[in-house]
Parts: structure tokens; C-alpha cells; sequence
């Protein structure tokens, strides 16, 4: 039984990975993500059910147009399997169908985000809008339920978790007018933090600033004549990053600290 569970949530996170990838495609180009079926960005050829299976219809195809051959984005695939993985992680963490529901929506969103910015740089406050609204929500049912549901986020301290950790973020936007780093990164932080609570979320805020560092470097190394100290990378996906290890992983230097005093 927990195997067809497991096929069942990962099968429902392909489907979702799917529709996530069209509205990834659609969004701000006044096409609705509801309307219209799928057609081929290079031939405009109407894309048929047997074309739009997730995953494998990418598979089957080798990457490639029915039609005309060419190559298909490989957004495709990754997002429809990382929406799987993204599923069957959230199960793991929360069996119950209410909070997995929950959680997988806000790894759904964020997971939005981490795409939108890579290929766009810049996080759609719409998008953020939607992950403050699922934070705060889950923050204030924690409170309001007496169980540490989302982090720690409980109680009226647990509300102040967010802004806690986004200040300093939203203080380098102020500093820097916006240059050094986005508004967008520090309204992310926000509901990251009442999502994780504050030890996960700090561990969380230093995973990224050190991942992020890390990739910098190598950038500058590897691709010495695209990337300079002045280029623009992305921020958002290791906020992310940071966040998904600390949630999955367990990952809190803080209470391991506080263990190993």
C-alpha cells in the first residue's frame, strides 16, 4: 500500500509539475493558462493528449517537437520532475492530507519562483503574495492549533520570525536603492521565516548567502568572459535552496549547537 501511496502522490506532482510549467510559460503574456490547449512555441502545431503526458511524452519524443523537430525546452522535464520529488518529500514530511496538501502547495509556489527568477530575474509579486498568504495562514493555524506545525511558528513570537530575518535583506535593498539585491528577495524572506521558525530559518538564511557565494565563484572561474564582480545572479533560488534543506534535511546549526552544549 505505502508504494501505490508514493506512485499516486508522485504521479500528482507530475500532472501538477505540468500544468505548472504552462503557467510558467503564459504568465505575463496575457494568454490564460486555462484557455487554449498547448501548441508548439517553434511550429505552432496544436499539441495532441499523447504529446502532453508528463515526463514521458518528453522522454519518448527525445526531447524533441513531433512536428517539426525541434528541441523542446528542458523546463519541461525538470520542473514536472522536481514537482514529483517536491510531492513525495512533502508526503514524507506530512502524511496527514490536510498539511501535505498545504505543503506541497507552498513547495509548488516556490518552486515557481526559483524557475520565474532563473529565466526572468525577477520574483512576480503575485507569486509572493500567494506564498505570504499560505506562511501567514499556517503561522496564525499553528498559533491558533497549540502544535508547531510550520516551524516554529507559534504564538504572537512566532509572527515576528519573519520580519526578524528578512530585515536585514530588505536593509541591503534600502542601502543599496535595489542594485545589490532585490526588494523581492527580502518580501521572500519574510515568509520563508514563518515557514521554517527562527533557527531553521537562520540556518536556512546562511545556507543560501554561502551556496550563493560558492556558485558566484565558480561562475567567475568557469565562464571568465560572461560573468564579472558586476554581473546579476539570481538570489532567490538559494533562499530556496537554503529553505529546502533546512525543511527536508532537518538541517539547524542552532539546535545541534544547543545539543552539543
Amino acid at each position: 500500500m505505502p508504494l501505490l501511496v508514493y506512485i499516486f502522490v508522485a504521479g500528482l506532482g507530475l500532472i501538477l509539475g505540468s500544468f505548472l510549467n504552462a503557467l510558467l510559460f503564459r504568465f505575463n503574456t496575457g494568454r490564460s493558462v486555462l484557455k487554449g490547449r498547448s501548441a508548439c512555441m517553434r511550429c505552432g502545431h496544436e499539441l495532441s493528449s499523447l504529446d502532453l503526458v508528463p515526463l514521458l511524452s518528453y522522454l519518448f519524443l527525445r526531447g524533441k517537437c513531433r512536428y517539426c523537430r525541434a528541441r523542446i525546452s528542458w523546463q519541461y522535464p525538470a520542473v514536472e520532475a522536481m514537482a514529483a520529488v517536491l510531492a513525495v518529500f512533502a508526503y514524507l514530511q506530512n502524511p496527514e492530507p490536510l498539511w501535505f496538501l498545504y505543503w506541497f502547495g507552498v513547495w509548488l509556489v516556490l518552486l515557481f519562483i526559483v524557475v520565474y527568477d532563473l529565466r526572468h530575474q525577477i520574483i512576480p509579486w503575485s507569486a509572493t503574495l500567494v506564498l505570504m498568504a499560505l506562511a501567514l495562514g499556517g503561522a496564525l493555524l499553528g498559533f491558533f492549533s497549540q502544535s508547531a506545525i510550520v516551524g516554529e511558528s507559534m504564538g504572537y513570537w512566532g509572527l515576528l520570525v519573519g520580519p526578524i530575518l528578512a530585515g536585514p535583506l530588505l536593509l541591503i535593498s534600502l542601502v543599496s536603492r535595489g542594485r545589490w539585491m532585490g526588494w523581492g528577495d527580502g518580501i521572500l524572506e519574510l515568509s520563508l521565516g514563518w515557514l521554517l521558525g527562527l533557527t531553521a530559518g537562520f540556518t536556512a538564511l546562511l545556507i543560501a548567502f554561502w551556496s550563493g557565494a560558492l556558485i558566484g565563484i565558480a561562475l567567475l572561474l568557469v565562464f571568465k568572459n560572461r560573468y564579472t564582480m558586476s554581473s546579476e545572479v539570481p538570489f532567490a533560488p538559494f533562499l530556496i535552496l537554503g529553505a529546502a534543506t533546512a525543511y527536508f534535511f532537518h538541517a539547524d546549526f542552532f539546535q545541534s549547537l544547543t545539543l552539543l552544549l
